[in-house]
């Protein structure tokens, strides 16, 4: 099959989103939620990347509450220069931040708590309440397990051992803690409490799954069934990365992850790096009907960019990722030119979840892209920096 012009791929979306008002979505710079503009109260100043767990953890919290909100996007240090203009505002450059009012206010939990104060806590129990508080401090110790497990070269197999019993005892008082509760939470409904779990809890289901070849979803059924809930949520299911985006920021800002050599971890790289990525425990909602219309959407949007910042000569690269769009959209193989393999991959690998589309709209793009590059080869794009991420500068889409 010849591959589709751009012009009639176009005719083969029509996805659109309401970035203001419809569903959780990480391109949106104002959210309303059904209020006017000029009862905005709140900016929040979050990462381009749409990955900060900080961030996730404040931007959650605003869209359950549907607090009227603008967004100013900011680049963190990890993948590019730091605008000066947020510098000034706050002079750490940390994210996130939050202007209430005339207020600016950083750090994630203060954050929350000003939230709070302001709007009142969500779902009755706020973040100094009795119950809630005994529950922070177990995030902060399932935290400081995994990086101990993740972040430090061990220096034998038993080494390794070791920190995973550290990491999996803080993970059995976390499965204690929510099988205290009838339903799927920490508390008795969804609060305050699995908002400040999910930013890292998402992050350890996938760094372990990749480093370390352990399943959090498959060992612990509380935690299976949490995140089970969390994806029955739109305000997470716009926030939610997946495994390869997860797996490959984490290092640069983590300041390393390091993986054993027991042979599933080798097989779950393969996987997350590889494919096949429908079916890896980083979601289990059904599929939307709209996946893949929403991947061609957004590389539609983006194209000029995406074609001009890979390694890959324009014109070949043009025509293999029409051959590449034209199999997602019709299941139709389409040869590319030849030598155009290592350009699909480095695509492939550059997909961020959820900055450039949603989890699954990125599986079935990555999967597009792997099947069409493997009829001309197995060259692989430019390999993924472990110290940057610069390859994902914000500023060459802007």
């Amino acid at each position: 099959m010849v591959a589709l012009s751009w012009t009639e791929l176009e005719t083969l979306t029509d996805f659109t989103i309401d970035r203001v008002n419809g569903p959780t979505n990480a391109q949106s710079n104002l959210r309303l939620f059904g209020h006017s503009e000029a009862e905005v109260r709140v900016t929040l100043y979050r990462d381009h990347h749409a990955w900060c767990p900080y961030c996730q953890k404040v931007w959650l919290w605003l869209e359950e509450k549907q607090i009227p909100y603008r967004i100013r996007k900011v680049t963190m240090f990890c993948y590019g220069t730091k605008e000066g203009w947020y510098q000034k505002k706050v002079r750490s450059g940390m994210l996130p931040a939050i202007e209430l009012d005339d207020r600016l206010i950083t750090e994630s939990d203060d954050i929350l708590i000003a939230l709070e104060q302001e709007f009142g806590p969500l779902n009755g129990a706020g973040m100094q309440d009795a119950e809630v508080m005994p529950l922070r401090r177990l995030e902060r110790l399932l935290f400081r397990a995994w990086c101990s497990w993740l972040c430090y070269p061990m220096r034998s197999p038993r080494d390794d051992e070791r920190q995973k019993e550290k990491f999996t005892d803080v993970v059995a008082e976390v499965e204690k803690a929510l099988s205290s509760t009838p339903g799927p939470y920490f508390l008795q409904d969804f609060g305050t409490v699995d908002i400040i779990f999910t930013p890292y809890v998402e992050r350890m289901n996938a760094s372990l799954y990749y480093y370390k070849g352990y399943g959090l979803r498959k060992e612990n059924p509380h935690f299976s069934d949490w995140f089970d809930a969390m994806e029955t949520r739109p305000t997470y299911r716009g926030t939610q990365s997946d495994f390869h985006t997860h797996a490959h920021d984490l290092p640069p800002q983590m300041g390393g992850c390091h993986a054993n050599n027991e042979p599933q971890t080798q097989e779950n790289q393969k996987r997350v790096d590889e494919g096949p990525w429908l079916g890896l425990p980083d979601v289990t909602y059904p599929e939307p009907e709209t996946s893949r219309k929403e991947a061609l959407h957004r590389v539609l949007k983006h194209r000029q960019n995406i074609i001009r910042v890979n390694p890959a000569d324009d014109r070949l690269l043009d025509e293999s990722l029409r051959c590449a769009l034209t199999y997602l959209m019709t299941g139709e193989i389409c040869q590319p030119p030849s030598g155009s393999d290592s350009g699909l991959r480095y695509l492939r690998d550059r997909i961020s979840v959820p900055r450039d589309m949603s989890i699954y709209a990125a599986k079935r793009l990555r999967e597009a892209l792997e099947t069409t590059a493997a009829l001309v080869g197995d060259r692989q794009g430019t390999p993924l920096s472990v110290r940057d991420r610069r390859d994902q500068n914000p500023a060459n889409f802007q």
